[in-house]
């Protein structure tokens, strides 16, 4: 068996990376896409490797010979790469293809070593590799049948979104068997490029064979192997990430992304918060049934979005803002806030992030434990005294809940001192007991107060950048309002908010049911050894890792071996070299895979998981 590469491509929307490279000369982490592929091919035993040179095609095969391969190389030109497509590149070395069975790759392809036995391993003779099709790919899907058997090839300019379940990306690797390439591929190949010419790709060829009566070329679906095909920066982005080659670095590039985790289809995300049990499917369905007016036409301005926010939450407009996420209303009420201000520690960081650190008055009354009460704030502010007091309840990432009688008795001792009380709010609807302060009635009795809320976290839309902030100080948040753009939420999030009042009993029926998956959540992970899990309020729980080991090196190990991503604590909470974690509640089933994925880890010993010791 021989192996074969298109590699005459120019790749121009990887921009400057191409200037004056080929496509597959481009870095990821620090290995060139073409030396990576050519010593997979080479530890295959193929008789020689053929490669489809073009654009800088000199430059390639010199930097190839520094490569050390031992597979005898052979090299195709294609003289006009700027004016052909991938058709012509295969035309020009169809005589080998003749010539014996061939491994045929395309070279902007990052792929473990796995996907390729797949496809050797298979004893049929000419087979298309294949992976169940996910929102990243691009490119020609195919539709099979049980046995196999190709029925559709689907360019991508007839990809039907509705038929997306039945549908599986072509990896662009495949195994031709020389009499498949004797009979059928080059004929084929031939006669299309009479007929359309030369500007086509070579999976066309393949959409017609199938189109016979007996089937000459089958499907092989992978199995969750890794692979990547690279068409632009962002592709290389996250192929750098998934291809990391030590743990340290994969962990450290997919938290820096800070979400986006749809790109990993196959990442369960334990680490971001958001509500498993809601919104149902009727309520999507029906901004999927306007999803063309919506992505059009242009949102309304800020004031009935107010309105909109005041009509769900049950409060006045002129006591609401509405913003981008509850991201936009901290920055913006923080930029506004003078004097000191009170954090509570460890804490969601936006806040303290956003407000001058040496004007930052923090109370740290994580010890022991990371419980603390109404009476505790109180005492340790009314020592170091302040002018705002930011109180995240439930708190993150303790999962810590002062009763909304408490919260209410520390809002009056504020107001008593005339200092003014934040509140968010974001987690409380995940309390066992009413804990919102969102109320008209609440906010006038408290006008120093200001409540937050991420419609993101208690809804589960985090994608519509939804948060609230409330106060019945009007001109405080009259001046807000005009910080904020007056479209600073786009169309998708305003009809949200327009028909989310429907669904207060699927809202309610969600918070039971996920009440109850975390109640036997927590349980889980309390029955495993090496550690203390301790009592959330939230959809989160803390968990603190015990007899040495690593906060870090769980979380590397969790990811590399079973594809889930936990927060590791180590920066934020830093108590005499104690480690931590924060874990999200997902689903009954998701929690269960975790607990399980756990088990495995911490059943071995804490010596595995040291720090460095899966490196």
């Amino acid at each position: 068996m021989q192996g074969m590469i298109l590699a005459a491509g120019m790749g121009k929307r990887l921009k400057w990376l191409t200037r004056d490279n080929t496509k597959c000369m481009v870095n990821v982490n620090g290995v060139t896409l073409i030396d990576r592929m050519l010593h997979q091919l080479d530890a295959c035993g193929l008789s020689r490797i053929v490669i489809v040179v073009g654009y800088e095609g000199q430059k390639l095969i010199d930097y190839i010979a520094t490569l050390g391969i031992k597979t005898p190389i052979t090299y195709v030109e294609n003289p006009i790469y700027d004016r052909t497509n991938n058709i012509y590149s295969l035309a020009l070395a169809k005589d080998w293809l003749l010539k014996e069975d061939t491994l045929l790759l395309e070279s902007d392809l990052i792929f473990e070593d796995s996907v390729l036995a797949a496809l050797l391993d298979d004893p049929r003779d000419t087979l298309a590799l294949v992976d169940k099709y996910e929102s990243w790919m691009d490119g020609t899907c195919v539709k099979l049948a049980a046995d196999d058997s190709i029925e559709a090839f689907v360019p991508g300019k007839k990809f039907v979104f509705a038929d997306i379940p039945q549908y599986y990306k072509t990896v662009n690797i495949y195994k031709f068997g020389r009499s498949f390439s004797e009979n059928y591929y080059v004929p084929f190949l031939d006669a299309y490029s009479k007929a359309l010419g030369d500007n086509e790709y070579y999976e066309q060829v393949l959409r017609v064979i199938t189109m016979l009566d007996a089937p000459v070329i089958r499907a092989k679906r992978l199995t969750g192997q890794r692979w990547y095909e690279i068409d632009d920066i962002q592709d290389l982005d996250i192929a750098s990430s998934i291809f990391a080659p030590r743990g340290e670095e994969k962990l450290a590039s997919i938290e820096g992304r800070y979400g986006g985790y749809w790109r990993y289809p196959h990442m369960k995300d334990f680490c971001y918060l958001v509500n498993p049990y809601y919104p149902p499917q009727r309520l999507i369905n029906e901004i999927k049934a306007n999803f063309e007016t919506l992505l059009t036409q242009y949102p309304s301005g800020m004031r009935v979005n107010s309105l909109l926010a005041a009509k769900n939450f049950g409060v006045r407009e002129e006591h609401i803002l509405v913003g981008n996420g509850a991201a936009e209303l901290i920055k913006a009420l923080m930029e506004r806030t003078v004097g000191r201000v009170g954090f509570i520690r460890p804490t969601f960081e936006e806040y303290p992030n956003r407000f001058p650190a040496e004007r930052s008055v923090v109370f740290n009354p994580f010890r022991n434990s990371p419980a603390y009460s109404a009476d505790d704030v109180m005492e340790f502010f009314g020592r170091n005294p302040v002018e705002t007091l930011v109180l995240i309840n439930p708190d993150n990432p303790t999962g810590n809940y002062i009763p909304r009688a408490d919260v209410l008795r520390l809002a009056d001792w504020c107001a008593e001192r005339k200092m003014r009380l934040v509140v968010d709010e974001s987690f409380v609807d995940f309390a066992d007991q009413d804990g919102s302060l969102l109320q008209d009635e609440v906010l006038e009795a408290h006008p120093g107060m200001m409540v937050v809320k991420s419609i993101s976290k208690s809804y589960g839309v985090p994608g519509l950048r939804l948060g609230i902030l409330a106060s019945a100080d009007t001109d405080l948040v009259a001046s807000l309002k005009k910080d904020v753009a007056i479209w600073n939420i786009n169309s998708f999030a305003e009809f949200y908010l327009q028909i989310a009042e429907k669904y207060k009993k699927d809202y309610e029926d969600g918070l039971g049911k996920f009440r109850k998956a975390r109640a036997d959540f927590m349980a889980a992970l309390s029955a495993l050894p090496h550690v203390r899990v301790y009592p959330s309020q939230a959809n989160y729980v803390l968990v603190e890792l015990l007899d040495g080991i690593s906060a870090r090196e769980l979380t590397k190990q969790l990811l590399l071996g079973h594809d889930m991503l936990i927060k590791d604590l180590s920066a934020k909470i830093r108590l005499g070299g104690r480690q931590f974690v924060r874990i999200a509640v997902r689903s009954a089933e998701d929690n269960r895979e975790l607990a399980d994925a756990l088990k495995c880890l911490l059943e071995r010993g804490a010596s595995t998981l040291r720090p460095g010791a899966g490196e």
